[in-house]
């Protein structure tokens, strides 16, 4: 048997070359503007590629069917997309509006779990010119339920349905444009566990179709615009679109009045503001928080706004984890080699990133203030209790944070 001899063949072969011209495409971006020309940052923007194509078709094709629907970790210590952030875990179910599902786990201990119910995707934000993310993103939450409202049993087991009548207890309304569920879990403390989730439609019969040429050609062309547009779309989308982003031009500084707090914030769960920076190897730069109450969490992330390597450097603070000056202030110091100040900010050795920051349970509002110095003077700007850490301390520290995360992760 060979090419011609089915009935598919060509449209087949069609589909596949341009997937792959897409592919092609999509890596042009990682030459972009927006990507610092050195090679670090050269080969992370393939990285990134890559580590995207390795989930493209799980999201076309594999966890598509949403008679038969399954939980999809976006990210992992091993995949990363633009946006998310050390000290989340991130998972999606594509969902019929129309079908009812049931969703059955036990809850984990960690400090903060999201669920929720996403609406179509508008062809452009509302309100606005501009495009929407790229798919699977750009859908408009619908409601949602946080993981202290969900009702469990002694042992931490749930129920929670979505769609259908009205139930008493855990559930979650959809709309016939209702599209999927989006879960985000967000952890403090190392010892926190994460929340064990399946799902499965209530009126599946059966086994699941295996795919169709027609199937495989959709999946190939959706999977194709998945990797194109998350290359293209990032970092330049948020700049041009989010709340809590700054201008790309301001660098080192969090916008004082912008800040992601809207109604369809709140539906998300949190409050969100952005700053990006640049240092040079003889610099390093203090950021400054009030302490407040609550729980938020600050993340690195490269030029694509993917998280950076949180397996294995601090790239991530959280209130448990970080070290409060006797003024009350939170000082956080990004640096590209270990300065032993316990809340370091590990570069990666990148020349530019970002930093985000995420509050969760308040509405408070943080006031960020930042300074560049020079790395060989650092301590002399730092106040005289600021806590510091020895190599020892560090690698301490380090295996904490690696032996956490495989834990989150089951890995």
């Amino acid at each position: 048997m060979a090419f011609g001899d089915g009935p598919d063949d060509v449209l087949l072969r069609m589909a596949w070359e341009q997937f792959c011209d897409r592919l092609k495409s999509a890596g042009h971006s990682a030459f972009k503007d927006a990507n610092p020309a050195n090679p670090l940052q050269r080969a992370d923007a393939f990285r990134f590629l890559t580590q995207n194509l390795g989930q493209a078709f799980d999201l076309a094709l594999e966890t598509r069917d949403t008679a038969f629907p399954q939980i999809h970790p976006f990210v992992t210590p091993t995949r990363k997309l633009g946006g998310d952030v050390a000290d989340f875990t991130y998972r999606q179910a594509w969902i019929d509006g129309n079908r009812t599902y049931r969703l059955t786990g036990r809850k984990g201990t960690a400090r903060w779990l999201n669920i929720t119910v996403q609406g179509p995707r508008p062809e452009t934000i509302p309100g606005t010119d501009w495009p929407s993310l790229h798919e699977p993103f750009g859908d408009i939450p619908e409601c949602n339920i946080l993981g202290t409202q969900i009702e469990a049993d002694a042992r931490g087991d749930f129920e929670l349905f979505v769609g259908g009548e009205p139930r008493p207890g855990n559930w979650l309304p959809t709309t016939p444009g209702s599209r999927k569920l989006f879960i985000r879990e967000a952890f403090d403390g190392w010892d926190e566990t994460p929340t064990s989730l399946t799902i499965e439609a209530l009126d599946t019969a059966g086994a699941k179709p295996l795919p169709t040429p027609a199937k495989m050609i959709e999946a190939m062309d959706w999977a194709g615009a998945f990797v194109t547009g998350l290359m293209h779309d990032w970092p330049e989308h948020s700049w041009l679109t989010s709340r809590g982003v700054c201008d790309p031009h301001a660098l080192g500084a969090f916008p004082p009045d912008r800040t992601a707090n809207d109604a369809s914030d709140a539906k998300r769960g949190r409050m969100a503001a952005h700053m990006v920076w640049r240092l040079e190897p003889d610099e390093a730069l203090i950021v400054e928080m009030d302490a407040h109450s609550g729980f938020w969490i600050f993340g690195m992330g490269g030029a694509f706004m993917g998280s950076m390597d949180f397996l294995h450097r601090p790239v991530s603070y959280t209130p448990a984890r970080t070290r409060v000056d006797g003024d009350g202030v939170v000082r956080l110091v990004l640096a590209h080699d270990d300065p032993g100040v316990h809340n370091w900010l590990d570069t990666q050795r990148f020349r530019e990133g970002n930093l985000t920051y995420r509050n969760l349970l308040t509405q408070d509002a943080a006031r960020f203030r930042t300074r560049l110095v020079s790395r060989n003077r650092l301590i002399e700007h730092l106040p005289a209790d600021t806590a510091l850490v020895d190599p020892a301390e560090r690698e301490v520290m380090r295996l904490e944070r690696y032996r956490a995360v495989k834990r989150r992760y089951g890995i």
